[in-house]
């Protein structure tokens, strides 16, 4: 009797033991979608496009109505996910310019360091994945100074592209003259054409085989797989899915097409493709349930951006003015949640101003691990603000592209433009006015005065960062 109430003893202390650990060391899963707008989710309210398994994510989670992208374009933001810094730190400014710098800390690096398995899947575009084949925008033997692939920046296990590729049967176009919005999806017997770019894996190798149909169940196929090993493993992973969807080229396969058949082939397919990614979510999230890491597995999703083209395409930016490019909250402002069972009180919603760069100092927060202590971030930590325990933000976010440059607090926006040799400051209550249609800085001098100048320092300490002074 005393011998199996000792087992009973020690075996209760070695589950308790497990469980702290596992409470230590969270899962975490970091989904983001490629031009999708802030209004083209149900639950941001559109009534058109069907997206129940995100909207069964926002009703377990928060929805984050007030979460911004570190840029109105897709490269500068994702490095801002996984280095907590602006892209103006690390000289990705734009799309399909730059690369992620060896010097540069991130998210993958540290969790690798920490024990956690770490997982790339879809885009990338941090840059070129190889120095000896031609590949996608910048790939190839012609152009190797930006080569930087995401197993040289912590990603143990990969299925990565370097940008963009269509939605449906991503290595493939049709034979001829083809739209750059996309098409109808490929027959079995249709000609067709290599598109020019290519998934490659952690060896430097081409992926060749599941490659025909949806693009994000191709993704999501080499997901589920590196999350279920993990969990065989035990091991803690942190895995990052970038789907294409909905960059140009949008194709949707015939049965998501056929959901929005009463519209033209375009808008249809934008549609479909959507739905059709909402699916995958759904699967993770049941393949999750499926292997009992629900409760430990902290979940974000997010866009990269605002939508593409004008008032007239797909895409729809909500309230918001603006779209992709544009600095405007419509251009920014993007659709987000999370999910955490029993860290996040499900249904909930909050509009405290998060961004991008607020990944890796949250993660490293719920995962208990340092932050980088030489060089400066620009995120802030959010895991009291998604415990609902912090209301206001205190540190400022700082956006920067092109001609443009905001700076933002949680009421105001200062956003500033260069025309010519003179520079044009407006100021949104974003509060009272999200469609920023009154600019109200006629009303408050000394607040455009103060503003102005922590913008200019700020947009100075970015430059240092950019010419290597963190690095010395």
């Amino acid at each position: 009797m005393r011998k199996i109430l000792a087992a009973l003893i020690c075996l209760v202390v070695c589950l308790s033991a497990l469980t702290a650990r596992a409470a230590e060391n969270p899962n975490v899963i970091l989904i983001m979608f490629d031009d999708l707008g802030w209004g083209d989710t149900g639950f941001n309210g559109n009534t058109i496009i069907q997206t129940p398994h995100l909207d069964a994510m926002a009703q377990n989670g928060m929805n984050l109505k007030r979460f911004y992208a570190a840029a109105p374009v897709c490269s500068p933001t994702r490095g801002s996910c996984i280095t907590g810094r602006n892209p103006f730190r690390y000289g990705v400014v734009t799309a399909n310019a730059g690369h992620m710098k060896p010097e540069e800390q991130t998210l993958a690096e540290s969790l690798k360091a920490a024990g956690y398995r770490t997982g790339h899947f879809g885009k990338w575009h941090l840059g070129t994945l190889t120095k000896t084949v031609r590949d996608s925008n910048r790939g190839g033997p012609e152009n190797t100074s930006h080569f930087s692939p995401p197993w040289q920046n912590g990603f143990e296990v990969c299925f990565s592209t370097e940008a963009k590729v269509p939605t449906w049967d991503p290595m493939l176009k049709p034979t001829g003259k083809v739209s750059s919005q996309g098409w109808a999806a490929l027959n079995e017997n249709d000609q067709s054409a290599a598109y020019g770019t290519h998934y490659w894996n952690q060896e430097g190798e081409i992926v060749k085989e599941n490659l025909r149909g949806d693009d994000s169940r191709i993704i999501m196929d080499r997901a589920v797989p590196f999350i279920s090993d993990s969990v065989k493993q035990s091991k803690p992973f942190f895995c990052v899915i970038w789907f294409h969807t909905p960059h140009l080229p949008v194709v949707a396969g015939p049965r998501y097409r056929a959901m929005y058949d009463k519209y033209d082939l375009h808008h249809a397919n934008y549609y479909g493709c959507i739905t059709a990614m909402d699916e995958q979510v759904g699967r993770l999230r049941s393949k999750l349930k499926q292997l009992n890491v629900t409760e430990n597995t902290l979940i974000w999703f997010c866009s990269d951006n605002g939508p593409e083209g004008n008032a007239r395409a797909p895409g729809s930016a909500g309230p918001f003015r603006g779209r992709k490019r544009d600095l405007l909250e419509g251009g920014i402002r993007v659709p987000a949640l999370v999910e955490w069972p029993g860290k996040v009180q499900p249904g909930s919603v909050t509009d405290f101003p998060m961004v991008t760069s607020d990944y890796l100092p949250t993660v490293l927060a719920a995962t208990g691990h340092p932050l980088p202590a030489d060089r400066p971030l620009d995120g802030m930590n959010l895991l009291p603000v998604i415990e609902g325990k912090l209301k206001e933000r205190s540190q400022p976010i700082g956006f920067q592209f092109k001609k443009q440059a905001v700076w933002m607090t949680q009421q105001f926006k200062l956003l500033k433009t260069q025309r010519k040799n003179k520079s044009q400051y407006q100021l949104f209550d974003i509060i009272a006015d999200p469609g920023e249609t009154t600019d109200v800085a006629a009303d408050h001098p000394e607040l455009v005065k103060t503003f102005q100048t922590e913008l200019e320092r700020w947009i100075n300490s970015c430059a240092n960062s950019n010419a290597g002074k963190d690095y010395q």
